[in-house]
């Protein structure tokens, strides 16, 4: 004889056995951020909510960090670009030997040896805008 009770039981077990295997999707309130530091990150870092290709003016309340950044972590599967300039502008006339932006990928990086197009840069205490993006 059919039994709805144990069909049904045996369906549900199906069902929350499928649900706790499916991989755990990020919450859409979950935000990749970087943390940018006037020493040594992590301590006294400010950590800055990655909005896809927005410019972060280093103004307002930020404005005790600009020309002060020093340490930057960026967040994996991000590309930050940091300009001397508000507006996220590249001038193209930085300082020599600088350029006026840098542009990192994800890890933790001192601003005093960034990369560059023809080397590592002294970016150090230079720091007026960012703006973020995945790659």
């Amino acid at each position: 004889m059919f039994n709805s009770k144990a069909l049904l039981a045996s369906t549900l077990a199906a069902v929350l056995a499928f649900a706790a295997a499916a991989p755990a999707k990020p919450s859409p309130e979950a935000s990749a951020t970087v943390e940018i530091c006037s020493g040594t990150c992590p301590t006294g870092g400010v950590t800055l909510p990655v909005v896809s290709d927005s410019c972060i003016n280093l103004t307002g309340g930020l404005s005790f960090l600009n020309k002060e950044i020093s340490h930057a972590v960026v967040p994996g599967g991000f590309i930050c670009t940091f300009f001397q300039d508000f507006g996220c502008i590249a001038s193209g006339t930085g300082n020599a030997p600088t350029n006026s932006e840098v542009v990192l990928t994800g890890g933790t990086w001192g601003l005093s040896n960034a990369p560059g197009l023809s080397g590592p840069i002294n970016f150090n205490d230079l720091t007026s805008s960012i703006s973020c993006s995945p790659i």
